[in-house]
């Protein structure tokens, strides 16, 4: 054991280790095996709201209450988030199925305005 190793030092003394060297600081997503994952995707908490999304809900409440109590965030700040995350090519990528299933009920709304 070297000086630097010993016992003694208490964990917040020594410098953080990262798991793997060289691995990414956020999983990437899995768009396709073998494809080169995207430099910067999307956070946990994009997935989340999409994951949120994808799922179907017996009715507002209960969807409502799932945003509260899984994402810690208000309604209104889940659907600021889920809006901003539609014009965003790294979303499509991560789930296009639901991305463009919101995208054609937000341009239906927006068509009937």
């Amino acid at each position: 054991m070297t000086a630097a190793e010993t016992p003694d030092t208490p964990d917040a003394e020594r410098p953080a280790e990262p798991a793997e060297p060289g691995a990414p600081a956020e999983p990437a997503c899995s768009a396709a095996p073998g494809a080169p994952a995207a430099p910067a995707g999307l956070s946990e908490r994009d997935r989340a709201v999409l994951a949120v999304e994808r799922r179907g809900w017996p009715g507002p409440g209960a969807k409502e209450r799932a945003i509260r109590e899984r994402l810690g965030l208000s309604p209104t700040r889940y659907y600021q988030l889920l809006g901003a995350l539609l014009d965003d090519p790294r979303a499509a990528e991560h789930d296009p199925v639901t991305v463009n299933r919101l995208r054609r009920v937000r341009d239906a709304r927006r068509a009937r305005r």
